[in-house]
């Protein structure tokens, strides 16, 4: 048996739905996330982390995002990902970029393109795959989509982008909030790099999870580093210098509750003293919590689990 995946089919949403491609997912695939967010922007990777930005396009029209949980550990990024790039093939899509974790860029291009929040999507740094791709001719495109695929140690997820392009719209490439080049001027986009990075991640979603920082189990001492997250967190703060952000730890399910918000908050505070020590982050923009094992992004019952699990996020607070 097979899933499809349907995108844009609100009745509010009928004019984009001759764009959405049906995508043949297994029948065991459980839907975490459904977003249609109607007339949005997105904006579409088209080359790896550059060193600076990410090469993207950035499209205005109909918008529907998704992600999928698929039970198991025995099919990888990869196994699942080739049927899909096929299928987009069959239905006239041309690809634009693909691309396999530490290519794709690793840390930085996985928190500077577009990922729903986990549980929902779950994304290892060391084993993900993606994929752009656009319908109809590269000036005047008449889809975009992107592929997100990664697993942990008990399940392989998918992350579905879709955007039907309003020709009405403009299509554009923008460069740290300066416009490079719009459809609107008769200019085809040229292809620049579009970081969103920490700061998009923290003012459309509110936190983000400082994922490559690394602790031990039962200690609170934060490793040496560098860590590349701690370094953009900073530079946000410094550019902005009227918002706080709250540091939350968390922990694995070993050990005691209330021993475990103990050493969260330890992890939350080890964080916060390296932002400002090291970095020069105000201590009044920081503040450090610890809830446990309380809020989990992965199952405790793996070590894979336990590692993904022992984390720090940054939550914005205020912008005041």
């Amino acid at each position: 048996m097979i899933l499809r995946v349907f995108s844009f089919l609100l009745l509010g949403l009928l004019p984009a739905a001759a764009s959405a491609v049906q995508l043949t997912l297994p029948a065991s695939a459980r839907q975490t996330a459904g977003q249609e967010l109607g007339i949005d922007s997105y904006t579409l990777p088209i080359a790896p982390f550059d060193g600076a930005s990410i090469p993207a396009r950035t499209f205005e029209g109909f918008v529907s995002r998704q992600a999928w949980r698929i039970e198991g550990g025995g099919v990888t990024p990869l196994q699942l990902l080739q049927p899909l790039r096929e299928e987009l093939k069959e239905s006239n899509y041309t690809l634009l970029f693909e691309c396999a974790d530490r290519a794709c860029g690793g840390f930085d291009f996985r928190f500077g393109t577009d990922v729903l929040d986990a549980p929902d999507m779950y994304v290892d740094l060391d084993d993900y795959r993606f994929l752009s791709a656009i319908s109809g001719s590269s000036d005047a495109p008449k889809a975009a989509i992107s592929l997100l695929v990664s697993r942990s140690a008990t399940a392989t997820y998918v992350q579905i982008i879709q955007i039907a392009v309003d020709k009405a719209a403009d299509i554009s490439v923008s460069k740290g909030g300066e416009l490079i080049a719009s459809t609107k001027n008769g200019q085809a986009p040229n292809v620049q790099g579009s970081g969103v990075g920490i700061s998009k991640q923290l003012d459309v979603a509110g936190h983000i999870i400082l994922s490559d920082l690394d602790f031990k189990t039962g200690s609170s001492e934060l490793g040496e580093g560098p860590f590349a997250s701690l370094g953009k967190l900073a530079a946000y703060l410094k550019t902005n210098s009227a918002r706080r952000v709250a540091l939350v730890g968390h922990t694995d399910a070993e050990g005691s509750l209330e021993g475990n918000i103990a050493l969260s908050k330890r992890r939350a505070a080890s964080v916060r003293q390296r932002l400002i020590e090291s970095h020069g982050v105000a201590s009044a923009q920081l503040s450090a919590e610890g809830v446990g094992f309380l809020s989990p992004v992965a199952s405790n019952l793996s070590k894979a689990g336990r590692d993904t699990n022992r984390r720090v996020e940054a939550v914005l607070i205020s912008t005041e």
